[in-house]
């Protein structure tokens, strides 16, 4: 255990389709009477069928008279949209990571509904204990895919650690709870943590935000009666666990740790989502190894189409998501539905990437780690064609709430 002081501050496509319709727009002579009577017959005869199979359109040969439209212009639809079809994975079995956390619940759902399999994914979903042994399963190849929190993750990249965030998992959904005898009542703020050993964990999102409170706040970090004093620890778990030790007198949570607190006398010191300073936080992102997601970019496509999947149900169905996530965090029930829909935390599958490279800038400023560029470490384009590709397919206003997030924060 060691005592830090660091931080401050807010943080296919492929163009597919030619065919009987575009063939006819070469140049050609002019032709006779007849001719042009036969073409304005097929003109008129256009407005009974499908757009995609009048004569103008590029569509494939299944347009002739008395051929069967039914697999190429269903509905009248586009002739783009109804012959395109999705990439093969590269690779199927997949190994997925995530902490013992409500927080991961897209990777869930999107397991207990069969949207992974419905990809052609063949996802095996393992729970770790932290950050770290997330990102070496990442670089041994023993995972394919995890759900890290945005500060180690941009740490273990500034270090050299070739991985690569792809999408999201979480904004918000921590904060820190305090032993019952220290506190009246639930969010009075970091002031009543001065005088006290607080258990935190080491190179986390939750580290950070304590350190950017105690900040603004003017509180030094270190020991003394005016000052709070940070105990490290190496998991969540285990920093949780330290307040049965009475030396501890408060600890860092995320999601279903506050819940639990509370249901056994802790209270609250705050929750981040209701700090100005810690608004919008992105908490959790989608990391793989860069080398992977390189050269598999159709099989990292079908997973963000399985999670942006998911994600819709869960803002349709709340009774199912609590039970599928119950499946892999066993807490009681209303726990769930509160971390999930309480307000303290959204799981959305969106990169966010100008809330992380707001929070990787402060960081930074800070001394919390070394400056160096992400660009090559942080690709949108997969999520973008994910989502892109479900919109093509139904445009409902849950889909195009992501699609105008992505725009306004990719």
């Amino acid at each position: 255990m060691k005592t830090y002081t660091k931080l401050t501050a807010i943080l296919a496509s492929l163009t597919l389709l030619t065919g009987c319709g575009a063939l006819n727009n070469a140049a050609q002579p002019v032709a006779d009477t007849a001719s042009q009577a036969e073409s304005a017959a097929a003109s008129e005869s256009d407005a009974d069928k499908p757009d995609c199979c009048k004569t103008d359109s590029e569509v494939p040969d299944c347009c002739g008279d008395g051929a069967d439209t039914s697999d190429c212009c269903k509905d009248g639809s586009s002739a783009a949209e109804s012959k395109a079809e999705k990439a093969a994975p590269e690779k199927s079995d997949l190994s997925l990571g995530y902490l013992n956390s409500t927080a991961h619940l897209l990777a869930f759902v999107a397991q207990e509904e069969g949207y992974f399999a419905e990809e052609g994914l063949n996802v095996t979903l393992t729970q770790f204990s932290s950050a770290g042994e997330l990102v070496n399963g990442l670089e041994s190849g023993k995972l394919d895919v995890a759900f890290i929190g945005s500060v180690p993750t941009l740490t273990f990249q500034s270090q050299g650690h070739d991985v690569t965030i792809i999408g999201g998992a979480m904004t918000n959904g921590h904060g820190y709870v305090i032993k019952e005898e220290f506190a009246e009542k639930d969010e009075e703020g970091v002031e009543i943590l001065k005088g006290r050993n607080v258990a935190s964990v080491k190179n986390s999102v939750q580290d950070a935000e304590l350190q950017i409170l105690l900040k603004n706040a003017g509180i030094e970090i270190g020991e003394g009666e005016d000052k709070v004093n940070i105990v490290y620890f190496d998991s969540q778990k285990d920093a949780y666990a330290a307040l049965s030790n009475a030396t501890i007198d408060a600890a860092s949570v995320y999601s279903p740790y506050a819940s639990l607190a509370k249901s056994q006398g802790y209270k609250v010191v705050y929750y981040c989502a209701h700090e100005k300073a810690l608004e919008n936080q992105p908490c959790c992102r989608q990391v793989a190894s860069t080398e992977a997601v390189k050269a598999n970019p159709n099989t990292f496509t079908a997973l963000e189409r399985a999670f942006i999947k998911a994600y819709h149900l869960t803002q349709e169905d709340h009774e199912k998501t609590i039970a599928d996530v119950k499946k892999y965090i066993d807490i009681e029930e209303d726990f769930i539905e509160t971390e999930v829909y309480g307000g303290y935390s959204v799981s959305s599958p969106d990169p966010d990437k100008q809330g992380t490279l707001t929070l990787k800038d402060t960081i930074v400023d800070l001394g919390y780690t070394e400056d160096y560029d992400i660009e090559p470490l942080y690709n949108t384009a997969i999520y973008k064609a994910a989502l892109d590709s479900i919109l093509a397919e139904n445009s409902d206003e849950i889909y195009k709430s992501l699609e105008a997030h992505f725009d306004a924060y990719e």
